[in-house]
Order: structure tokens, then C-alpha cells, then sequence
């Protein structure tokens, strides 16, 4: 019986220690959201994506991406569309200082680059304002290297 109190007691001493030392804004888990998203139409903007993925789906311009548990999915597209895509993110690249040089080429990007290119969507053209190039990502998730 001393033992079944002596293990009571244990027991009360180590739980009140443990709520001790709990954070009081300590949140539990919340469950994931299911719901579909809420979706909204699209701008102008949205059709250059499109029709720049269907381009290099189209042809078979597409490769992958695995850097630090990124799976990434890089569509290019080329010709007029990517010059419209290029020129329609003049505005916003100077407005976002988004604009970089690479390799020779002058770039425009959706978002600032941070560390490195993993994830961002750009466009770039060469040094005499020709062969337009754009490359957008997917992130496909660990899917993408599934066997």
C-alpha cells in the first residue's frame, strides 16, 4: 500500500512540475482545414502563367528542381509569349526591385530573390533585348521523387 501512495504522490509532484514549466500561451494543435480555397477570377496575369506552362508542357520544356527539401517542377517558355510576359513585369519589377543581371542577361522576377533562384518565377532577356525566356515553378512536393 506505501508504495501505491508513494507512487500517487511521485506522480502529483511530477505533473504539477510539468505544468510549471508549460508556457501559458502554448496553443494546442489546430486540425487542419480541409475546405476547398476560395478561388476569384483571374487577371491578365494569370494567363501568362497558363499559357507559358501549356508552352513548355507543350514541348517538353519542363525539368526538376531538388534542392534542400524543394521539389520544384521549372517550366520555360520562350518566343513572343515570354516577351509578353517579360514586358508585363516591367512595372512591377521596378516598383518591387526585382530586377537582376544574369549570365549576360537582364531579368525581371515576381518576387526578390533571396538565397537563390529555388522558387522564383522569372523572365530575362539577352543583351540586345532579344531571345525572351521565362522560367516558372511548381512546387510539386516529395511526389516528385516518389518511385
Amino acid at each position: 500500500m506505501r508504495f501505491f501512495a508513494r507512487l500517487a504522490v511521485a506522480a502529483t509532484l511530477l505533473s504539477a512540475a510539468a505544468c510549471a514549466h508549460a508556457t501559458p500561451d502554448a496553443v494546442p494543435p489546430v486540425s487542419p482545414d480541409y475546405a476547398p480555397l476560395a478561388e476569384q477570377p483571374t487577371g491578365p496575369h494569370a494567363r501568362l502563367y497558363a499559357e507559358c506552362i501549356r508552352q513548355a508542357a507543350g514541348s517538353g520544356a519542363y525539368r526538376q528542381v531538388i534542392d534542400g527539401g524543394e521539389e520544384l517542377l521549372l517550366f520555360t517558355c520562350t518566343g513572343p509569349l515570354a516577351r509578353s510576359f517579360y514586358d508585363a513585369l516591367g512595372p512591377h519589377s521596378t516598383a518591387m526591385g526585382t530586377g537582376f543581371a544574369q549570365d549576360g542577361r537582364s531579368a525581371r522576377s515576381t518576387a526578390r530573390v533571396q538565397k537563390n533562384l529555388v522558387g522564383v518565377d522569372y523572365c530575362s532577356v539577352d543583351a540586345s533585348g532579344g531571345d525572351p525566356r521565362c522560367v516558372l515553378t511548381f512546387n510539386a512536393g516529395d511526389f516528385l521523387i516518389a518511385d
